[in-house]
């Protein structure tokens, strides 16, 4: 029997997706629960499975943009596929009889050893291998990265073998060129170049930042927050924290939490405009934008106001790790009001975020730098970080945007408050 693999419809409006990668090989025997491919929409990565067991054929080609409910590809459920392992094994350890035979066919010299001056392995980052999505995904579920592979190879004892293949197949890697004298630069003299087609998602992402700039009066206002009294209660108590959460204590849940309360002093900009009506929420559903393998996604923390520090670090961890392994659904993107955005993991000194449609406004968070401020009277170095309010000026005053953006620099540098809502302890003790 012949079982048909169909493009499953991602959300409403979305009529077309795009083939990201196929997880297994044409031909290749396949289980029903095995997951197969990956489709990209613009607002999500889904992932497909086969949904029979048998042999599959694959019609569609990655990076192909196909039809929802179209056919990608078919599974033989009589026939015999190609069996591929799916776990793989490196034998560290050359077999005796490789190592006889490495020896008589090269030089003797002894195997390369790591040596303790040698340089750690590579950090977690993406070095641009030419890997297959087959092979994505079976590092993935060994936790392997591109800098384990790389580091491995670099002590790997190459033997006749090896030298053997390198000279049959160096002529089909494509741009291979003479290298140039050695250099700091990574730049080889080349002119060759690539092109690849826009994913959906950079599709969409790319309509909605220009809708943003053509269709709204968008301003930013500036501000600068003292960080040592956050930092100094981090440093005191991260340990306790994260060994009675079981998460650590960052910097996004202050800001998130300090958002949330100076909502309730400015409502305004916890609104949005609809045709000619303006909506004005009783909630905060604070959308955190990430960085992901296909681009910025922004998923959302649901009813942030109400959450504890802990519960809100909780949630950016899960969503952030679903957004680094393309899991976030389209629910979960859906239904912010405002966003955070943090350029200061890049090492943004200063910007001005672009609102988040149809939000109204956006909020910046920036690198961590020592400068020296006046205190009391003196001159002292303290950790300071630029924030940035981007708003828009339709339905935000600038008296309210400039008023948001103190109350959340007040409550960040004197943290003790956010206990207390938006009234001061002074406040609350006097019933005021």
């Amino acid at each position: 029997m012949i079982v048909e693999i169909k493009v499953p419809s991602p959300g409403e409006s979305i009529s077309e997706v795009q083939i990201a990668g196929w997880l297994v090989a044409d031909g290749q025997q396949v289980s029903s629960d095995e997951e197969v491919v990956e489709i990209d929409s613009d607002k999500a990565t889904l992932s497909v499975a086969a949904g029979a067991n048998g042999k599959i054929t694959i019609l569609k080609n990655e990076g192909e943009t196909v039809e929802v409910n179209s056919i990608i590809a078919t599974i033989d459920t009589e026939a015999n596929g190609e069996i591929k392992e799916k776990h793989a094994q490196v034998d560290e350890k050359p077999k005796e009889q490789d190592t006889k035979e490495a020896h008589k066919n090269t030089e003797s010299a002894p195997a390369p050893k790591i040596k303790q001056d040698d340089p750690k392995p590579t950090e977690n980052k993406n070095l641009n291998l030419h890997l297959s999505p087959l092979a994505k995904k079976m590092m993935e579920s060994h936790a392997v990265t591109e800098a384990d592979l790389v580091n491995f190879y670099k002590h790997y004892r190459l033997t006749t073998k090896d030298i053997d293949f390198y000279l049959e197949n160096k002529d089909k890697v494509a741009g291979t060129k003479p290298k140039a004298i050695a250099s700091g630069s990574q730049w080889k003299g080349s002119r060759d170049f690539k092109s690849a087609n826009m994913s959906s998602l950079r599709k969409k992402l790319a309509s909605r930042l220009v809708s943003v700039k053509n269709e709204t009066a968008m301003l930013t206002t500036f501000n600068e927050v003292n960080m040592t009294p956050i930092m100094a209660l981090r440093a005191k108590y991260k340990d306790q924290f994260k060994e009675k959460h079981g998460v650590g204590l960052g910097f996004m849940s202050f800001f998130t939490k300090a958002v949330t309360e100076a909502m309730a002093s400015f409502p305004q900009v916890n609104s949005q405009i609809n045709e000619e009506q303006i909506v004005q929420f009783e909630y905060v559903d604070i959308s955190i934008a990430v960085s992901g393998p296909k681009g910025l996604v922004v998923p959302v923390v649901r009813n942030a106001e109400i959450l504890s520090l802990a519960e809100i670090e909780h949630a950016i961890k899960v969503l952030a790790t679903k957004a680094r392994d393309n899991k976030l659904s389209i629910e979960e993107m859906q239904g912010g009001t405002f966003t955070i955005t943090n350029g200061g993991v890049f090492g943004s000194m200063m910007s001005t975020p672009i609102i988040n449609p149809p939000q109204s406004a956006i909020l910046g968070m920036h690198n961590i730098v020592e400068r020296p401020i006046a205190v009391n009277g003196k001159v002292e170095i303290h950790p300071m970080m630029y924030i940035a309010l981007s708003y828009d000026h339709r339905i935000i005053d600038g008296r309210e945007s400039v008023g948001f953006l103190v109350k959340v620099k007040e409550l960040l540098e004197h943290p003790e408050d956010m206990l207390f809502g938006s009234k001061s302890p002074a406040e609350v003790l006097l019933d005021l």
